[in-house]
């Protein structure tokens, strides 16, 4: 029985770990979608890193990616940035917030 215990902690252990790179990378992913939109926003320095938190605080209002793309197309109307644009540039910085993690 210690042998099912013991996987069974591996498992939830892995679990655990899984969802919480999944998290950091998110929210570093939606930090780096802020200061993306801060630039086309004209923002810069201090404005620009407080509107990238904006844009992290947004990812929880709901479950899901739409309230970040909400968020970021609302500030960005009349910039020409679309929805679509938006949904690219997250899953580019996606995966640019894992290589960051994985590098330390």
């Amino acid at each position: 029985m210690t042998t099912f215990d013991d996987r069974k902690d591996a498992f939830e252990k892995k679990f655990a770990h899984d969802a919480d790179l999944k998290f950091k990378a998110e929210s570093r992913r939606n930090r780096l979608l802020g200061l993306w939109a801060a630039e086309k926003l004209g923002k810069t320095g201090d404005e620009a890193t407080a509107y990238a938190k904006e844009v992290v605080a947004a990812d929880f209002e709901e479950a899901g990616d739409e309230d970040v793309v909400r968020k970021v197309a609302k500030d960005l109307a009349g910039k020409g940035v679309t929805d679509q644009a938006i949904r690219e540039k997250m899953l580019e910085l996606l995966a640019v917030a894992v290589e960051q993690i994985k590098a330390g």
